[in-house]
């Protein structure tokens, strides 16, 4: 993809909210999502979010393809869900792009622009679903920084393993446990082993975190036994969205070995409704990380100069905490820690390409995430268990609270956006979880 007149810092939009310097879905982004309105009863819908508002692309489908040129996309925007546009040539998908961000500019005074004005729908009237059915998800455990604060944690004198600075790591998740922004979180239950016991018990995990991270759906996907190659990973990667996979690290202390997380894991992973496209995030590509003096580079199939020099992606990312006591004392949320996913170790087309590699058949609508996205100084930390040294360091709230994990009624909320000079800001929305008691 390339940058081009859809990136144009100074297209401003007829929808006023999508002018906003702080919105997240200003004309330059136009992410999917697809969405239901609660109130009446109709079918799902694909959406492009602008503003504080949400294109039904159903609605606009003449005003968008009334040349009938590309009768697929135009299918596809009448799906209850992103099924066809993921399998779509990216070039379809980068013209259905094209045709939003015209359609939607302040200067267009066309007739369309009046029909597509009465099929604009206010977010706050609307349910986020998942996007796509996910059929497989697959965690990495992509930033170096965070591999290695947890590895200080339980293998001082080693805290990396020997294969991680040659190899993308990553465990099969569990997909139907996947949920939208702002669904509640039960905690979970499962066997632990305490300190100087003499036999596992039973009950709620006592140890509750979150983990920040990055996902991206796969677009088309590959026949059984045909790897995609690195030159050819990032045609299949349709777009991002923010991810949240909860962990019960006293559960998973006891469970994970020898064959990594299990339930642990598997009861929720929550992500942000709306997919921001490749084609969007253009302006924001960096280069792959930079490793160390003394570290391996990576083999022939996870190396290409394209990879080397523009792999990478600059996006802020942020995960604040709104507790009970928060929430009654009309207190914001408080911010725990920021990072960015420029400092992966590993590149999202590495991911892909690796975990093909011995012909596994990744399919449309997959979701691959990043695992938990640390940075190098100490309040860049993705998850609990790093910002408080497995609960030796708690942290202070502005209630006067005190957090080592989480407790019942925390909110944890996820913030993604990308900025940069001679560019507009965009933004993925938040990721949202309330964690309720056990049952």
């Amino acid at each position: 993809m390339a940058i081009n007149e859809t990136h144009d810092p100074n297209l401003r939009s007829w929808v006023d909210s999508a002018n906003d310097p702080n919105t997240d879905f200003p004309i330059q982004n136009l992410p999917l999502g697809v969405f239901i309105r609660p109130d009446q009863d109709e079918l799902p819908n694909i959406g492009v979010a602008i503003g504080d508002q949400i294109l039904n692309l159903s609605e606009v489908e003449e005003q968008l393809w009334s040349d009938n040129f590309f009768d697929e996309v135009a299918d596809a925007c009448s799906y209850e869900s992103l099924e066809m546009m993921l399998i779509l040539d990216p070039g379809e998908v980068s013209e259905l792009r094209r045709r939003v961000s015209r359609l939607l500019r302040a200067d267009n005074k066309s007739d369309e622009r009046y029909i597509a004005e009465g099929c604009l729908i206010p977010m706050d009237e609307v349910e986020m679903l998942i996007p796509h059915f996910i059929g497989d998800y697959t965690d990495f455990y992509a930033s170096v920084y965070h591999a290695t604060n947890i590895g200080k944690m339980f293998r001082p004198d080693q805290p990396l393993m020997p294969n991680y600075k040659w190899i993308p790591i990553g465990y099969h998740g569990r997909a139907s446990s996947i949920v939208p922004s702002g669904s509640e979180i039960r905690r979970p239950s499962g066997q632990t082993m305490a300190d100087g016991a003499v036999a596992p018990s039973f009950g709620p995990s006592k140890v509750l975190d979150y983990e920040l991270e990055v996902g991206f759906f796969v677009g088309n996907g590959n026949e059984q036994g045909q790897p995609i190659s690195i030159a050819e990973a990032e045609n299949h990667i349709f777009g991002l969205c923010l991810v949240n996979d909860w962990s019960a690290r006293d559960i998973q202390r006891w469970e994970y070995q020898p064959l990594g997380p299990f339930l642990s894991k598997s009861f929720a992973t929550s992500i942000s409704p709306w997919i921001v496209t490749t084609e969007a995030l253009e302006p924001f590509r960096v280069p792959a990380f930079q490793r160390e003096d003394g570290d391996p580079q990576p083999l022939a199939y996870l190396d290409s100069p394209q990879n080397r020099e523009r792999g990478g992606f600059d996006i802020k990312l942020e995960v604040l905490i709104l507790t009970e006591q928060m929430r009654q004392q009309n207190i914001a949320p408080h911010r725990l820690s920021a990072s960015n996913t420029k400092d992966l170790y590993w590149t999202f087309a590495q991911m892909l390409t690796h975990h093909s590699s011995n012909g596994c058949n990744l399919r449309s609508g997959d979701l691959l995430a990043s695992g938990t996205v640390s940075s190098a100084t100490k309040d860049s930390q993705g998850s609990l268990i790093e910002l408080t040294e497995r609960g030796a360091l708690p942290i202070n709230l502005p209630t006067g609270e005190v957090r080592r994990f989480l407790e019942d009624g925390d909110e944890v909320i996820l913030r993604g956006y990308c900025e940069r000079e001679g560019f507009r800001r965009i933004g993925f929305g938040e990721c949202r979880g309330r964690i309720l008691p056990a049952s």
